[in-house]
């Protein structure tokens, strides 16, 4: 799968994970003077939100995507020096050089595969003691889609991990953190039929499995998607992360 995305558009349409979002930055405690990794920073969107809570703080954004990066240079211009961009992979080291006093991340981590490396690699950068404040898709994300997509095409269902909140829990503090709570909560995302329902499953949902097709049967395969999708409607499960790194 490309590790690039059309952040343009993903910008443009990706008001629903905003939204979800907003409620993750609502539980980082913060006062004001820290450092923040936002691992999965997409075009930025939430990344502002946490820097408007930094008045002399700073963020790193980091993303595997160099046009989500470069998105998010335009978005969060106006933050100055106080934000640094990092084109970086979360299934290896996120190459951060120094601790960071807490880690947000939403809608990522169901995109990498290994999440007992994931954590392992988040609690390196992750000072003692910070936090980890995350949301990506749980067990039971998208499951109507995933059975429209069992068959449709050649029959994969994706690359996505949903984890549950045990196995969360156990991967957690195997990796070093304490005080974790871990629980799913439904975030159905109704869209309209025709561009809007299109236009997101091609950017987001379905974008590793177009990357497998020739370019003249991609439109064709989001077609055959949307149409067998009982509704629009995706029945997004939200798995729920907070976190401390042990003292």
């Amino acid at each position: 799968m490309t590790r690039d995305w059309d952040g343009h558009t993903y910008d443009r349409i990706s008001d629903p994970l905003v939204r979800m979002g907003a409620a993750v930055v609502d539980r980082l405690v913060l006062e004001g003077d820290e450092c923040v990794l936002d691992a999965g920073c997409g075009s930025g969107r939430v990344t502002e939100m946490v820097l408007e809570r930094l008045p002399r703080g700073r963020a790193i954004a980091l993303d595997a995507s160099p046009s989500m990066i470069e998105e998010a240079r335009t978005r969060l211009s106006r933050f100055g020096e106080r934000v640094e961009y990092l084109v970086a992979d979360l299934a290896g080291p996120p190459a951060v050089e120094r601790q960071v006093d807490a880690i947000l991340s939403t809608a990522t981590f169901h995109w990498v595969a290994d999440h007992d490396a994931l954590f392992r690699n988040l609690a390196a950068v992750l000072r003692p003691g910070g936090q980890l404040v995350a949301q990506c898709g749980g067990a039971g994300n998208i499951a109507t889609l995933t059975e429209v997509l069992r068959h449709t095409g050649d029959g994969w269902t994706g690359p996505w991990t949903f984890a549950t909140p045990e196995e969360t829990r156990r991967r957690l503090e195997a990796a070093g953190f304490d005080r974790v709570e871990t629980w799913l909560q439904d975030e159905p995302v109704a869209l309209q039929r025709g561009e809007e329902l299109d236009t997101y499953l091609q950017t987001i949902m379905l974008r590793a499995h177009l990357d497998r097709l020739p370019p003249a049967d991609r439109p064709r395969f989001v077609r055959a998607v949307a149409d067998a999708l009982p509704s629009p409607v995706l029945d997004y499960v939200r798995l729920n992360i907070v976190a401390r790194l042990a003292d």
